[in-house]
């Protein structure tokens, strides 16, 4: 059987975005695991617009050209980690849109955080997600990545040098998805 498929989802759009030296390091470590093929989805080349689609997500009556190929790129996808920031308590619009955008794609797949930000580290936004992700009949995981003062972690080329806890809640982490990618595949329609 072929490994499953990890999607790295990273958030944050942001010119100058932490979120994506937090990606490249978790990729690196999902890629080192050598349990999953490991795509990195940038949300800030997939570029969705708002919403824009005249039918509901639930109907798969896709018009729009992004539409069908954000689709195909989740329907690919086993299991995911997005990689959020954290605003204003909670997480970024541009992830609830690229979440909204679809619909049967998410089910019944895996999904961690690896969450960054200040003194609460992102969990504030994950608690959100949470809610978001199991009405989509996502999984989330329990184990989690939760970076405090993500900055002081960066160097002056802005690459993330991780410590030994962060290192071991992202294996933790991607070893519960390993776990439930397979598992929940046969949950799938397509299964």
């Amino acid at each position: 059987m072929a490994k499953p498929v990890l999607q790295i989802v990273i958030a944050s759009t942001r010119p100058g975005r932490v979120g994506l030296p937090v990606a490249e390091w978790f990729h690196e470590r999902a890629v080192a695991k050598d349990a999953f093929e490991v795509e990195l989805v940038d949300l800030a080349e997939v570029n969705l617009p708002f919403m824009d689609e005249p039918n509901h997500p639930r109907l798969r009556q896709y018009v729009h050209q992004h539409t069908k190929e954000w689709s195909a790129t989740i329907e690919r996808g086993d299991a995911f980690a997005f990689v959020t920031p954290e605003y204003n308590y909670g997480f970024n619009a541009v992830l609830k849109n690229a979440l909204d955008f679809l619909h049967h794609e998410w089910h019944y797949k895996p999904v961690g955080f690896v969450s960054y930000g200040g003194v609460a580290a992102g969990t504030r936004a994950v608690q959100m997600l949470k809610q978001v992700v199991t009405t989509l009949k996502m999984v989330p995981v329990f184990d989690a990545v939760s970076i405090p003062f993500v900055t002081q972690f960066l160097d002056e080329e802005g690459r993330l040098h991780p410590n030994d806890v962060m290192n071991t809640a992202a294996d933790t982490m991607l070893d519960e998805l390993a776990r439930l990618a397979p598992a929940l595949r046969h949950l799938r329609p397509a299964a």
